[in-house]
């Protein structure tokens, strides 16, 4: 746009005149592809300070139909000791079934967590799960909307748990769920780098008696306090590794991010682009808007995410994001119209409607006056403010009002007497046209 411009232009700071108009384009903002840095720096989880207390829980879907019905895996992991359990199941199963397995898989082995992190799935946040949790005395905690990095523990563990079941499937055949067992025992029993031992080390404070490591029964025995003092040093020993690993992958992480606050108050734009082929926000295709908005911050969540003030449109999703799904909105118009209030004419044109006068003029000709107001647009594109002859806008606003009664007659000559009296509209679209 410069360039065009220079060419038959010129004024004082033409160059940050015309950057500035672009960044506040909002077609720009909703097409534009952005090549920076995201936004946010990683935020860790807090470590926990025992044994399956803190946990993350998941739902591997769409999996290959067995001749039991299974088709989903629940994965429920122990974020401290990283051991971990693959429950298979049916994707229908309904909730009440879903909490008695719960319940027999791991609150009778472990106890009762003190909190559960998890993504948004619909079981997730039902009322009947987070009923059960409050009566159980475990805090739930979701993830932001679309932002599975928070159950990121989950997500690595599904990951390794995928890539076991095509080995499995590949050598040895068979239905996924007759391998599920082994597969659970092989994961527990290997070498996690960040609490430095296997899971069933951490979680039992002894090594598995397996093919690779043979220990007699009862080798290793322990008197009195030094159990208690060893697994103490044990538990001390891999938080203190989970530590490390952790501030090692925020150092990793926040090289390739850059820092963003915003305020109560602000506008934002909102990243949609994550969810290709995902039809959430009415728009579809490969020419959909990269951004939606712009939208208000509400309320600020936490140190890394916002809520956000999202249309009736969208009340089906979530309003709280993820700084990374966030992009400052410097427009000062509105880009989000109500379709019941927009006008198009006959040649398909959005015809401009008058909101409001702020101020009346008498402009002198040489041989007439003319009065001026200024008036103020409704939805107008960029300046929404002019000044307009007071005769002209009568006459436009006449002619749409006639406009729209003949477009109001035409629809009443295409309805059939019959419906309109049994309506009994009669007396009253009578009236609203002769008025």
């Amino acid at each position: 746009m410069y360039r065009d411009l220079k060419l038959h232009y010129w004024w004082p700071v033409m160059k940050l005149d015309v950057a500035r108009y672009v960044e506040q384009c909002v077609t720009c903002l909703q097409v534009k592809a952005e090549h920076q840095r995201p936004y946010g720096s990683l935020q860790s989880l807090e470590i926990p300070k025992w044994k399956w207390e803190h946990i993350t829980m998941d739902f591997v879907t769409k999996l290959p139909k067995t001749l039991k019905g299974y088709d989903a895996i629940w994965v429920i992991v122990d974020r401290l000791t990283k051991s971990a359990h693959f429950l298979a199941m049916r994707e229908t199963l309904p909730m009440d079934k879903l909490a008695k397995l719960y319940i027999d898989e791991v609150i009778s082995r472990h106890g009762v967590p003190l909190s559960i992190v998890s993504d948004r799935d619909s079981r997730f946040t039902s009322h009947f799960w987070n009923g059960l949790q409050k009566e159980l005395g475990t805090r739930v905690k979701l993830s932001t909307t679309y932002h599975p990095q928070t159950d990121g523990q989950s997500e690595r563990t599904i990951q390794t748990l995928e890539d076991m079941l095509r080995s499995c499937v590949i050598y040895f055949g068979g239905s996924w769920d007759t391998h599920l067992p082994l597969v659970e025992f092989a994961y527990n029993n290997s070498y996690h780098s960040s609490i430095g031992m296997a899971p069933f080390e951490a979680l039992y404070g002894r090594k598995c008696r397996t093919p690779v490591c043979w220990l007699e029964a009862g080798e290793k025995q322990f008197a009195g306090p030094e159990v208690v003092q060893e697994t103490a040093d044990k538990v001390k020993g891999i938080r203190e590794r989970i530590m490390v690993a952790q501030d090692r992958q925020k150092s990793y992480a926040d090289k390739k991010r850059r820092p963003m606050e915003f305020q109560v108050g602000d506008r934002v734009m909102l990243k949609v682009s994550p969810w290709k082929g995902i039809i959430r926000f009415g728009k579809r295709g490969k020419l959909s808007p990269r951004f939606l908005g712009p939208f208000t911050v509400t309320e600020r969540v936490g140190l890394k995410a916002y809520q956000l003030e999202l249309p009736p449109e969208m009340k089906g999703i979530h309003n709280t994001f993820h700084v990374c799904y966030l992009r400052k909105c410097l427009a000062k118009e509105e880009s989000v119209i109500p379709l019941s209030e927009i006008r198009v004419d006959e040649g398909n044109r959005c015809v401009e409607e008058p909101e409001a006068i702020l101020e009346r003029k008498t402009k002198k000709l040489r041989h007439r006056e003319v009065t001026m107001v200024r008036v103020q647009w409704k939805h107008h594109r960029g300046a929404n403010v002019t000044w307009e002859a007071e005769e002209d806008l009568r006459r436009s606003r006449v002619e749409s009002r006639c406009e729209g009664s003949d477009r109001k007659k035409q629809s009443l000559s295409r309805k059939t007497s019959e419906v309109i009296l049994a309506v009994g509209l009669v007396g009253t679209e009578g009236a609203t046209l002769g008025s």
